[in-house]
């Protein structure tokens, strides 16, 4: 273990207290490492399943954060809420605010002919990914 960096911490470390210290370590690794991979690219499986179901018809927000939960997705209304808001002002979603519900009023969310098309794009994108991972699964 000369050189190691975790016994120049404290030489007085115990095996168990070193093993612990290393566990710790790698569970801070790989949280941060989920968090990349979670900003990286779950972000845009999150914008696609959004827009498959807007296609479906009006996405309301707490019932877009079940369902995207329900596929093991975990995020929270301060995600996405600003991730709705934001594929919006790309002309992918519009909004529609129930006129009686005052000023918390939920707001649905329907695909836009351009949304459409962006769907279309992803699908076919997705499509081809699949068909060049399975195919590499299979050698």
């Amino acid at each position: 273990m000369k050189g190691d960096p975790f016994l120049k911490v404290n030489k007085n470390f115990g095996l168990q207290e070193l093993t612990l210290l290393r566990l710790s370590t790698t569970i801070t690794e790989m949280n941060s490492e989920l968090k990349n991979i979670t900003r990286e690219i779950l972000l845009g499986f999150w914008k696609v399943h959004i827009l498959h179901h807007a296609a479906e018809g009006p996405v309301v927000g707490q019932w877009m954060l079940q369902e995207l939960r329900r596929h093991g997705y975990e995020l929270s209304p301060g995600t996405l809420y600003p991730l709705l808001q934001r594929m919006e002002r790309n002309g992918w979603l519009r909004s529609e605010v129930d006129s009686q519900g005052g000023p918390r009023a939920r707001k649905n969310y329907y695909l836009t002919p351009k949304g459409k098309e962006v769907l279309k794009f992803i699908k076919d994108r997705v499509e081809e990914l699949w068909w060049e991972i399975k195919d590499e699964a299979d050698k």
